[in-house]
Parts: C-alpha cells; structure tokens; sequence
C-alpha cells in the first residue's frame, strides 16, 4: 500500500541519502504490505543507502516468513552489491519462502548469473528451488548457459524431477547449448576434485564457510574450497 509508506520508505527507494540520516529512528518500519525500507533499497538498487541502513539495524530479513524479502528481491533486480551486503549482515543464503522459493531459485528465474555466484559461493544449497522445481529447472527454462554451467560446478543435480515429473534435460531447448551441456554432465562422471570439494562445503556448512580464511590452510587449499 503506498498510503502507509513513511518518509523513510520514500528516501530509501530514491536513493536520497542524507534524508536517509535523519529519519533511521524508524530503520525497520513496515507497511501494512510488509515493505520495509531496506527491501525498498533492493528493489532501487542503492547499496549505499542499504548499507546505512543495515549499520543502523535494520533487520536483514523479515521474521515473518510472508512478508517480501529483501534478499529475493535483491536477486530478483540483480544487485549483486544489495546481495553481497545483506549476507555481510548476516542474511541467510538459503532462506526459502513458500510462494517464491529460495533466493537462488529467484536468481536463476531472473537470469541473474552474478547474484547467483555470490549466493552458491557464501553457502546457497545448489538444489534448493521452490518445491520439486530446483534452481537447474529454473535456469534452463531460461535457456541461460552461463546460469546452467554454474549450477553444474557447484554439483547441481541433474537427475532432480520437477512437480511435472522432468528433468531438467527435459526442458531445454532441443539442440542448444544448454541441452549439449546437460548431456555431457549426464554422460560423464564428475571430476574427483569437485566432488571433493563439494563435499567437504557441505560438510562445513554455510555458516562456516566464510571462517575458511581464518584457517592454518595454504591459500591454494583455501581457493580450492572456496570456489
């Protein structure tokens, strides 16, 4: 409802910074819509303003699971900045809301390949999507190369069945890219070094993997894992 929006909705979806200063008393102020102002940062894209916000305590998500989230709609805009912001606060990269999914599966419907790398290297589960329909299903409706072969490196899931019963090879268009390389994945075994890897990410978890650096580990190893 734009009835309800206060001052402060209105600064943080123009940008206008300094009126911004002057009105974080109400950081977390929501209309009866569940907009609060951070999430109108994401959808105008102002990292500079989202930033005074988070640093002034504004929440980085809602609590409430049906309220619009500010992460989805960072992904949904590609703001890779927004993206990167809001997990540097502690946002959760595989936050899922029942009618859009995660934040990943967002991406990757939108075709937003530099949100989607930001989200699997900070801990996003890779097949995590909205019900059956994971983020692979997503990209390759999209017929989106670059989105596919970035959900394939992070150990995508090729044989995943959506809520029609398809893979996602399923889905591509007949001859392209996409559908060429989803059958090389198919028709041949991972590397063992990305399985590897793989597998020790999902052993830390996501909440660790941003600790890796602060670990006795050779750069090398620390690159390895962080890929």
């Amino acid at each position: 409802s734009w009835a309800d929006r206060s001052p402060l909705h209105e600064a943080a979806s123009q940008g206008r910074l300094l009126a911004l200063r002057t009105l974080l008393a109400q950081v977390n102020a929501a209309t009866i819509d569940g907009l609060t102002p951070l999430y109108n940062c994401c959808r105008s894209g102002s990292a500079s303003c989202m930033e005074l916000l988070l640093q002034h305590g504004a929440r980085a998500h809602s609590a409430h699971t049906h309220y619009p989230s500010a992460l989805h709609e960072a992904c949904k805009r590609g703001s890779s900045k927004c993206v990167k912001s809001l997990l540097s606060h502690g946002a959760d990269p595989g936050y899922e809301l029942s009618h859009l999914g995660s934040p990943l599966y967002i991406s990757c419907l939108h075709r937003q390949a530099a949100c989607s790398e930001i989200l699997l290297r900070t801990g996003a589960r890779v097949n995590a999507g909205r019900g059956s329909d994971s983020p692979l299903h997503a990209a390759v409706r999209q017929d989106c190369v670059e989105q596919v072969a970035l959900l394939l490196e992070f150990g995508a899931d090729v044989n995943l069945r959506d809520d029609n019963n398809r893979k996602a090879s399923e889905l591509a268009p007949p001859g392209g890219h996409v559908q060429q390389l989803l059958k090389t994945v198919q028709d041949s075994p991972r590397s063992l070094c990305q399985l590897c890897r793989i597998t020790i990410r999902d052993v830390i978890g996501p909440l660790r993997l941003k600790l890796l650096p602060t670990l006795p580990l050779p750069p090398l190893l620390t690159g390895y894992l962080n890929h």
